[in-house]
């Protein structure tokens, strides 16, 4: 997907840099090459998720405990203020990643293994957010650039595991193209499009907003996936969809 997307934004990344040559110093760079680790390390802790964990419980927590510490990181580090309102709305984030990681009585509760996985990634999200916050803003990185640099580097970073396994990786591919295109168009927009939103929006109403996905994600998991405790789970992921909500509007 990486790989894909680093091909598919290079004119339009070419385009922009030629329209619009941006300024770039030494802590341009380092925040270019950081949000490529961070990145890297999100979709690494994601993917083992998905491994011992079901869809709807992993990426619920996994995004919901991301846009938590996210917009408590922005409360304490760069010193935004949400107002009653808000704190309800992280009242009912925490309320509902904690749904989703209670034990069910039908036996469809998360592992332990998963759970931790999902609030590991939720750590990565909060830092490769609040780290671009500073490259888009006080750094000054457009954010074009910032969001191709995450592709530029996964893409090399993740290529000698690829390489490693050709057969997999061709199989993947051969099976998958349309699957892996249509993410490798989708996901880096989705992204860009928060990077502007964040050039002149707080972090603790960006990073919540964004999350709305969590329902659509145990729907997906329920319907595609077959994946068991819908009620338990929409009433989780419904809570964090509020929290958003609420965070936003306050």
């Amino acid at each position: 997907m990486s790989a894909a997307a680093t091909a598919i934004y290079a004119p339009v990344v070419a385009v922009s840099l030629i329209a619009s040559p941006p300024h770039l110093t030494a802590r341009s760079w380092l925040f270019l090459v950081g949000t490529a680790v961070l990145q890297t390390g999100y979709f690494l802790f994601l993917l083992r998720a998905y491994r011992v964990g079901d869809l709807s419980g992993v990426y619920p927590i996994g995004r919901g405990s991301g846009a938590l510490l996210a917009a408590l990181a922005g409360i304490v580090l760069l010193g935004e203020r949400p107002g009653p309102a808000g704190l309800v709305g992280i009242g009912l984030l925490v309320a509902g990643v904690i749904v989703l990681g209670m034990p069910a009585r039908t036996g469809q509760a998360l592992a332990p293994t998963a759970i931790v996985l999902a609030l590991v990634t939720g750590i990565f999200i909060a830092a490769y957010t609040l780290w671009d916050k500073v490259a888009v803003t006080s750094v000054g990185n457009p954010p074009l650039l910032q969001g191709y640099a995450s592709l530029v580097g996964m893409a090399l970073v993740l290529a000698p595991f690829a390489l490693a396994d050709t057969g997999r990786t061709r199989l993947v591919w051969r099976r998958y193209r349309g699957q892996v295109a249509g993410a490798a168009l989708l996901s880096p927009l989705a992204y860009i499009l928060v990077l502007v939103a964040m050039t002149f929006t707080s972090v603790a109403a960006v990073a919540p907003a964004r999350e709305v996905s969590v329902l659509f994600g145990v729907i997906l998991g329920r319907r595609l996936l077959g994946e068991g405790g819908l009620a338990r789970r929409l009433t989780g992921a419904a809570a964090i969809v509020a929290g958003i909500i609420v965070v936003t509007l306050g």
